[in-house]
């Protein structure tokens, strides 16, 4: 009996046409390769499950393939791409940047870096998570990877492209793998249930989907759970059962108490959360996703693949500045709530602050509270009597006050004009007199 292998493994892709939602990547590649402008050294970069290691390998196949189609796709059947594709071949080598991160490592890279290849026409070095090397095997790295050899390529993988030091980065070509979207990974679901015979519901699949946060290898190991579960066709309440997620019915049961004030229903869903053993981060990730769905139906976004009168109906529930306080609420659970003794008090405590929501008062209420209170107020209020016409004051008598003069004092008597002969006499009484009193000074 075969081994059996995963959805992941058997369905990875083996053409670049088989890349999903990396278009623009997959373009610039294979120009390179038509173009012959291929670099020395590549860096793939973005979040789990997107196509980076799929990427490099598909990259390896097409540059050592020699049987290379027109469209740029590696033929598959050549000993070049059948070994790469079973991970056994010389010329490309994988190593786990988590496991082999020292400078020892590096330093056998550097090596054998000369050496030919044995069959194709490049040797291939694919590092996967590059970012957890060290200080001294980057900077080990670094001149072999500025002048590598004409016949290596290196090819780095990495979710974490903030920790590669900027004297790796400049030396290496970047591609950001974006996350997948819904509907391309929808696609891809349907394509592999259409190929193993399976009837499947289409909001199933968008459960799927969203439950893996644009990650189409997770995707693909939570439909291979569903499927063990051996029940056909896979509707929505399968994947709900199989995977552990509340219902559809208890999120809207959850906006029906809070239309009626009912404090009460959140004991009843968290007990009915805990005795079912749903798995709590799902449950707050479909309590974020639910409130998030309701806001933007409220703001006249389409729901795709949902109830839309449910989800209409509890629409009219809610308030806009509401929604955005229980999102604020849900988040901030979500970080705090594996940090909890009791998680089940934790969680009956967030859906007892939901339900609160629907009896406070936003803050543009009470302002408009106060805006019609004041004109009901103005309205109620008589205007106040006309106020008595008040005589004008009668003028007061101006008086002119005294002004003081001062009398000039009398004038000096005039004095009669000295003569030349007076002044000369005097000064001569005046020189016989100093000299008298010099004399007398001197025999005191």
């Amino acid at each position: 009996m075969s081994e059996y292998q995963v959805l992941a493994r058997k369905y990875r892709p083996q053409r670049f046409a088989d890349v999903v939602g990396q278009e623009a990547i997959v373009s610039t590649l294979i120009n390179a390769i038509r173009m012959h402008r291929t670099a020395h050294a590549y860096l793939f970069c973005g979040c789990r499950g997107t196509g980076k290691t799929t990427l490099a390998r598909l990259f390896s196949k097409a540059l050592n393939c020699s049987s290379l189609s027109n469209e740029g796709e590696p033929c598959n059947t050549c000993s070049s791409c059948k070994e790469i594709a079973a991970g056994h071949a010389m010329d490309v080598l994988e190593i786990d940047g988590a496991s082999h991160r020292g400078i020892e490592d590096i330093r056998q890279i550097n090596e054998t870096i000369g050496f030919m290849p044995t069959h194709g026409k490049y040797k291939i070095y694919l590092i996967d998570e590059v970012h957890m090397l060290t200080k001294e095997a980057f900077n080990a790295l670094l001149k072999t990877l500025e002048e590598p050899p004409a016949h290596a390529k290196f090819f780095f993988a990495t979710t974490e492209p903030h920790k590669i030091p900027a004297t790796i980065l400049s030396r290496c070509q970047r591609f950001n793998l974006g996350r997948i979207q819904y509907e391309k990974m929808c696609k891809k679901l349907a394509e592999i249930a259409t190929d193993l015979e399976l009837q499947v519901d289409n909001e199933a699949l968008l459960t799927l989907a969203e439950l893996s946060e644009g990650s189409l290898r997770d995707a693909q190991s939570l439909f291979d759970q569903v499927i063990a579960y051996q029940k056909t066709p896979i509707t929505q309440e399968v994947v709900i059962d199989v995977l552990g997620l509340p219902s559809r019915e208890t999120l809207f049961s959850l906006d029906e108490a809070g239309g009626k004030k009912d404090l009460t229903a959140a004991f009843l869903i968290a007990e009915e959360v805990f005795s079912a053993g749903k798995n709590l981060g799902f449950f707050l990730e479909e309590l974020t996703q639910h409130f998030r769905t309701l806001f933007l139906l409220k703001n006249g976004a389409p729901v795709q693949g949902r109830n839309q009168k449910q989800y209409a109906h509890s629409a009219q529930i809610y308030r806009n500045d509401q929604l955005l306080q229980i999102l604020e609420l849900v988040t901030e659970a979500t970080q705090t709530l594996k940090f909890a003794t009791s998680e089940k008090t934790a969680l009956e405590m967030l859906l007892l602050r939901i339900l609160r929501t629907h009896t406070r008062v936003s803050l543009d209420q009470l302002v408009e509270r106060l805006i019609s209170l004041e004109a009901r107020v103005a309205a109620d209020t008589p205007p106040p009597p006309p106020e008595p016409k008040k005589a004008p004051p009668k003028p007061k008598p101006v008086t002119i006050p005294k002004v003081h003069v001062e009398k000039s004092p009398p004038p000096a008597p005039k004095t009669k004009p000295v003569t030349v002969q007076e002044q000369n006499h005097y000064d001569t009484l005046m020189r016989f007199a100093a000299k008298e009193l010099n004399g007398a000074l001197k025999t005191i």
